[in-house]
């Protein structure tokens, strides 16, 4: 098991996927991973059955969470409980975001 990442790593192999969402580390209790939205693109994803935090790393765009709506940018982090309704939008720049999942993520 690895125990130590580095983010320019991380932020590399994640260019080189075509996917939004890149995992790198898994364990019953949590999973964490890179998330890449580009400028103007729309944030496809929809609510999870775990809770999740979000760390923006670097980027502009505002975020809802439930009701709420707020501006985000690099060092904001968003705590979204489980099945909240939640979506990144107006992303002027590129959005790259560490997410961590407890317990580990579903995939639904």
């Amino acid at each position: 098991m690895r125990h130590f990442f580095d983010l320019d790593e991380l932020q590399n192999q994640q260019a080189g996927s075509l996917k939004l969402y890149q995992e790198f580390l898994r364990v019953p209790a949590l999973s964490v991973g890179l998330y890449v939205l580009p400028a103007g693109s729309i944030d496809p994803q929809s609510p999870h059955k775990e809770d999740e935090v979000y760390y923006v790393v670097r980027g502009k765009a505002r975020m809802r969470v439930g009701t709420e709506n707020r501006p985000v940018a690099a060092g904001s982090v968003i705590f979204v409980e489980a099945k909240l309704e939640h979506r990144f939008y107006d992303i002027v720049e590129e959005l790259a975001l560490l997410v961590f999942f407890a317990p580990a993520e579903s995939g639904g």
